[in-house]
Parts: structure tokens; C-alpha cells; sequence
């Protein structure tokens, strides 16, 4: 990797004097680098960033897209897109390969999504996180915490592929997430194979959880006290941190889809993975905040007690709040699948233009 000189500022701060970790919500290359001049350690991507990315960077991309496409004549627009994301990503975790083999496998890791058609189909997701887990040594890669999602957590995770669970947005899930990792990694040790150098995360999306509660609020009309429902996806993440920090889980909490600094600066000192957005972390870095660990301070009570009228936030605070079997039909879960299946149909739809132009 270049050598990036670091950025002073709070992000900075809080990478060298806790142990928390901050990753890139991006795999964007230009981001990236900034970001690991803050103090990154990792990058995520999903569909929606993907497409993005690329849509973002056409002068760079067209080329590329057509060049694939030319190398490959009988492939359709999505294999020629996954092809570009394929090659995003390994371009990314080239940035982060001496992180990764500094922190043996901890940090130094690019995610890489599970192609979200592939939805209802364990053994395709399984097979798909196995042949992206061998594009580089330090990828890890995204299934969804859903029904189908679980199981091929589990069984990903015996194959040796480090996981970053995705369209997760509550306690159970977070929970059922990590006892599947925790089964995988069993297999794999009573298979006689080397774990350490694992380093699977589990994702908790509190910014969309947020945004399904406001919109639960709107919809039903309800008299309700706003500002807490900025408070949803923090008091998430801090229930599933003390969780997995008591039951001494080999998979750490990560923080992503922000909508406000708190999901960050309220998350400082646990040992766990805070995954910004580039916008925010310049936000962040840009400001006068002092970084003092707060992972410990519980979000306030009237907040909670305030939250705690949605039937909602009940089933997301609660570690047993959902079953397994209930996570499919849980209102972030469909929006956000819908979401990444829809960026996937743009990345198709961009390709074709691109390998047939309009006359």
C-alpha cells in the first residue's frame, strides 16, 4: 500500500486511543485513501455503493466495462457488471492488504455483497461468498441476516469465508447472526483448520432502522417525540456491543448506515467497527469534537421509554423480539432488500447502455 499520511482530527483520535475501529463505507479508491488517512482499516460496499461508485467514476468505468464486456463476448450485462464490482473490490482490498496482515486478519478487509437475487437460495449465496472470499486474501463478504441468510452464514463461515452480516437492522439479528458465526467457526476448528486469521462482523444498519420507525410514525399519525427516534439504531448497537462483549462472541458489532454523528461519536470505545459513510467521517473529522469513549453511557431513558411505544422498536430492542423465521417480513429488512435488488437492476441497466448504445 502508498504510504497515506495521517489526518489529525477526532476519527484519528479515536482509532489510536480505543478499540474502536473505523471502516469506509465505500470502496470507492479516492475515498478510501482519505479514509485510512483518518485512521481506516476497512472498507464496505453493497449494491446501492457499487452502482454509485461507478456511475460516479464513468470516465473510468465505460472504458472498463466495455473492455470486459469485449473479453467475454457471450456475457450478459449482469455477469459484465459483477465483473466491474469483482474488480472494484480487489482493487480496494490492494489498499488495505498491509492493514490486514498487520492486524492478522482482523482489520485490512474489503467487503464484498452477496448478489442480493440470490435471496432465497442458501447454497448459491454459500457458493457466491466462496468464490468472492478467493478474489483476495482480505475480503469479507456480506449475507443478509434473513431466513435463507443464516444458514449459509453458518455454513460460509465453516468454509472459511469471513463473514459481514448485512441487511441487519435489530438485537435478534445481530444475535442469531453472531450464534450462527459461532456454530461456523466450531465446524471449522473440529475440522482441524486454522481460524485465527477470521475476522467476521456483524452489521447492524441503525440509520435505516431510524428511517422505518419515522416512517412507521408518519404513517400511523402518531403524537410522538422526534427526537428520539434518532436514538433507535444507537441504543441497537449498544444493547448488541454489551451482548456480545458478555457472551465473549469472536464476531464484533459493526455500526453502519448513518444518519447522524451520534451513531459514530456515542459508539467510541467499544471493540467494535463504526463504518461511516466518506461524507461523515468528513464531518466528523472536520469538527472541534473531542473523541471520549461513550459506548458505555446508556442512551437516555426518556428516549427509550419513548421508543418503547413502537411495536417495532420493541421487536429490534429485544433480543428476543423476532425469530429467525420473522426477519424476512420485518419492514427495514423488505425495504432494504428491495433497495439492493433495485441497484442491481440499474448496474444491468447501465452495462446494456453501455455495451448497446442507443442509436
Amino acid at each position: 500500500m502508498t504510504d497515506i499520511t495521517p489526518a489529525p482530527g477526532p476519527l484519528l483520535e479515536a482509532t489510536r486511543t480505543t478499540s474502536t475501529a473505523l471502516w469506509n463505507d465505500s470502496s470507492d479508491l479516492d475515498e478510501l485513501k482519505q479514509s485510512i488517512s483518518f485512521g481506516g482499516v476497512g472498507a464496505t460496499c453493497n449494491p446501492v455503493i457499487a452502482y454509485t461508485t461507478i456511475k460516479n467514476h464513468l470516465d473510468v468505468w465505460v472504458p472498463r466495462i466495455r473492455a470486459i464486456a469485449d473479453a467475454h463476448p457471450t456475457w450478459g450485462e449482469s455477469e459484465i457488471g459483477w465483473q466491474a464490482v469483482k474488480d472494484m473490490s480487489v482493487e480496494a482490498a490492494d489498499l488495505l492488504k498491509s492493514i490486514f496482515d498487520e492486524h492478522n486478519g482482523r482489520n485490512g478487509r474489503l467487503s464484498v455483497q452477496t448478489d442480493p437475487r440470490l435471496h432465497r437460495d442458501a447454497d448459491a449465496i454459500v457458493a457466491q461468498a466462496v468464490e468472492f472470499h478467493e478474489l483476495a486474501d482480505n475480503i469479507v463478504v456480506k449475507i443478509p441476516a434473513t431466513t435463507v441468510g443464516i444458514k449459509a452464514i453458518e455454513d460460509a463461515t465453516a468454509k472459511g469465508v469471513s463473514i459481514n452480516v448485512t441487511v441487519s437492522f435489530s438485537v435478534p439479528q445481530a444475535v442469531r447472526a453472531a450464534e450462527a458465526i459461532e456454530r461456523g467457526l466450531d465446524r471449522r476448528e473440529a475440522d482441524g483448520h486454522d481460524i485465527s486469521h477470521m475476522g467476521p462482523v456483524v452489521t447492524i444498519m441503525g440509520g435505516r432502522l431510524d428511517d422505518w420507525l419515522k416512517e412507521v410514525v408518519a404513517k400511523e399519525a402518531i403524537f410522538f417525540d422526534m427526537s428520539a427516534l434518532e436514538w433507535a439504531g444507537v441504543a441497537c448497537l449498544k444493547k448488541a456491543h454489551a451482548i456480545f462483549t458478555e457472551r465473549g462472541f469472536r464476531s464484533r458489532v459493526l455500526s453502519a448506515a448513518f444518519r447522524n454523528v451520534n451513531q459514530w461519536a456515542s459508539l467510541v470505545g467499544g471493540d467494535l467497527v463504526v463504518s461511516p459513510p466518506f461524507k461523515w467521517q468528513q464531518i466528523i473529522n472536520n469538527s472541534d469534537y473531542t473523541a471520549v469513549s461513550r459506548i458505555d453511557e446508556p442512551v437516555a431513558q426518556e428516549y427509550l421509554d419513548e421508543l418503547n411505544r413502537l411495536e417495532d422498536f420493541r421487536r429490534a430492542y429485544d433480543e428476543d423480539g423476532m425469530t429467525v423465521e420473522e426477519f424476512d417480513n420485518f419492514g427495514p429488512t423488505r425495504k432494504t432488500l428491495r433497495q439492493f435488488l433495485a441497484a442491481d437492476a440499474d448496474l444491468d441497466a447501465l452495462v446494456r447502455d453501455i455495451i448497446v448504445p442507443a442509436p
